[in-house]
Formats: structure tokens, sequence, C-alpha cells
């Protein structure tokens, strides 16, 4: 089971025009937030990543507006995040071993980094209603791939409820407004 105290949250490269032309924008857009909001509540890190956002551009504003209150972005070059020495120390600092990891591109830069995380002995838990691809079929092959590999699969909604283990106490009511 996942544990708030072991858990930190990877963002994946939702930026410039690539967020606007992937699978259910609008969607992908509501769920990081909701993600992003339920992971305040429960204290949990946020490591946000940007592929080179000079060439790509920068963070959906959505997204950037809230995540810029909490964190920075990690620019990162390659597609796998594990190849960032920014990355690998940030998360390094949170000695947590649990990754809940969103964005895009499934099938490419989560992906990537999904595969180099497992083979880094990190419990890598795939948030799939907060990733998307250009198409679903991308992103179904994409999240077939990792699980194939040893990743989990979750969405928003499960992995918030699996945090919270009871039904009662003022975090429960503020994720009873979260999803609703």
């Amino acid at each position: 089971m996942l544990t708030a105290d072991q858990c930190v949250l990877v963002i994946v490269d939702v930026q410039g025009k690539l967020a606007q032309t992937v699978a259910e924008p609008d969607k992908l857009q509501q769920q990081l937030l909701s993600l992003i909001a339920g992971a305040e509540l429960f204290a949990i890190p946020i490591l946000w990543l940007e592929q080179l956002p000079d060439k790509l551009g920068a963070t959906s504003a959505p997204l950037k507006s809230v995540l810029e209150q909490t964190c920075t972005p990690i620019i990162k070059q390659h597609f796998s995040a594990w190849r960032s020495d920014e990355f690998v120390c940030a998360l390094g600092h949170t000695q947590r071993k649990q990754v809940l990891l969103a964005g895009i591109e499934t099938h490419i830069c989560v992906y990537q980094t999904c595969c180099d995380l497992l083979a880094q002995h990190y419990q890598v838990h795939l948030v799939a209603d907060a990733m998307s691809s250009r198409s679903n079929d991308n992103k179904h092959i994409g999240l077939q791939m990792m699980q194939a590999k040893g990743a989990k699969l979750t969405n928003v909604e499960s992995l918030l409820f699996e945090l919270q283990h009871i039904a009662q106490g003022e975090r429960f009511k503020a994720l009873l407004k979260l999803i609703k």
C-alpha cells in the first residue's frame, strides 16, 4: 500500500503546444490539478520536470501557476528524468521510494523515466488518468509497457483514497471537496 510519507509526485513535461495536442488535454489538466492539490493535502513533495522549455515552451499556465507556489521546474534534455543529475539529487533528497508518475507523453518521457526508476529500485505508480499522449493508442501501449516492467497502475481518486485510509477527519473532508 502507498503511504504519504513514502511518496513523491513527479510531473513530467506538461508543456507548450504539446500539452494542448495530447488526447483529452482539458481532462488531463483537471486531473493533474486535482492530483497536485491532493499531494499538497498529504504533504507529498512534488518534482516538476520540463523538457527543453526554450524549444518546447513552458509548463501550461494553469499547472505552472499552482506548481510554482511550492517548487521550481527541473530542466532536462533527455527523455528520461533519471538522466538529469538535478532530478536524481532532488529525488534522493526526498528519501522516498514510492514514485507517483504523471504527465506526458506516456509512451516516451514518462515511459523512459519509469524504466530508469524501476531499474533503480523505486516503486513506480502510474497515475493513468493524469497522463496522456498525442493518441490514446500510444497512451495505452505506454501504460502496458510500463506495467510489463513492474510499474503499478492507479488513478487520481483511487490513489488519494488509498493514502487517506479512513473516512473521517478534516483531511477526509477536504479530500471529498477536492474530488467532487
